[in-house]
């Protein structure tokens, strides 16, 4: 065989990997690690809007919440696991195209390759943790670091309100696509009972509007620190969620949001058995 035709091989071999059972496995891995966290997140939230702060209503608080549970190490080395298949699975998509007949367009892969990026930030952040370095702070103290470096370069007070109002939009836009049920063409619906597409539905519409509004908070308050000129200003998830009761609904606002990020969770454990991969 000459190398042209071995390269070829190896191509189609590396091809049928990450669209067979290994990019399914993966896939669905990862869909269960991402509703785990959103479900102890949203547990967690919960928890705080009733008045028990005990713990961050972030993915450090919920990595703390399984730490502290029996087999709990075993768990979280599973979390990462999961989460590394998540990175991969969005690898393959940027490398070979997404399912659908749009798939393989540059826009899905762009996206796939942000998603890759992300999660393979939030795999690494988790199995640091499994590993007992602690992962990387909460996301509180990440946000102001993290923000307080970007308005020290030429500029940075455009890029933290740029990334802010990114973060908006997105919010806006997951919770639009949510209401509309876009993510009904991912889903394998013939092997539902209507019974069940209710409450899946239920659970996504619900959770991708509490995780939109999650989004478009954090990015508001992004926005406000540029224009302040205030790092400190700049909030993670669990501030941002707290941020909640201070409006004129108080707790009951932030438990509606908490409902909607456990649903979230339960939503995504349900892609991990009905998405088309």
């Amino acid at each position: 065989m000459s190398d042209g035709a071995m390269v070829r091989s190896g191509r189609r071999r590396a091809r049928r990997a990450a669209t067979g059972t290994a990019r399914e496995g993966a896939a669905r891995a990862g869909l269960v690690a991402r509703g785990v966290i959103y479900l102890l997140v949203g547990v967690l939230a919960l928890r705080i809007a009733f008045g028990d702060g005990g713990r961050e209503a972030d993915r450090s608080g919920a990595l703390e919440e399984i730490s502290s549970k029996p087999f709990g190490a075993v768990m979280l080395w599973a979390l990462g696991a999961g989460l590394v298949g998540m990175a991969l699975w969005r690898l393959s998509e940027a490398l070979f195209g997404a399912v659908g007949p749009d798939g393989g367009k540059a826009r899905k892969r762009l996206m796939s390759t942000v998603r890759c990026v992300f999660y393979g930030f939030v795999a690494y952040s988790v199995l640091s943790f499994a590993a007992g370095s602690g992962g990387s702070g909460s996301s509180d103290e990440q946000s102001r670091d993290v923000t307080a470096k970007a308005m020290g370069i030429p500029a940075g007070q455009w890029i933290v309100g740029a990334a802010g109002a990114g973060l908006v939009v997105a919010g806006v836009w997951i919770a639009v696509r949510a209401v509309r049920r876009k993510y009904r063409k991912h889903l394998k619906l013939g092997e539902m009972s209507p019974r069940t597409r209710r409450a899946v539905d239920t659970a996504g519409v619900a959770g991708g509007v509490a995780r939109g509004a999650v989004f478009a908070a954090l990015g508001a308050f992004a926005v406000r620190a540029a224009v302040d000129y205030e790092p400190d200003k700049a909030k993670g998830v669990d501030d941002t969620l707290r941020s909640f009761t201070e409006t004129p609904m108080g707790p009951w606002l932030l438990a509606c949001v908490a409902v909607g990020l456990a649903l979230f969770g339960a939503f995504s454990c349900a892609m991990a058995r009905w998405r088309k991969v």
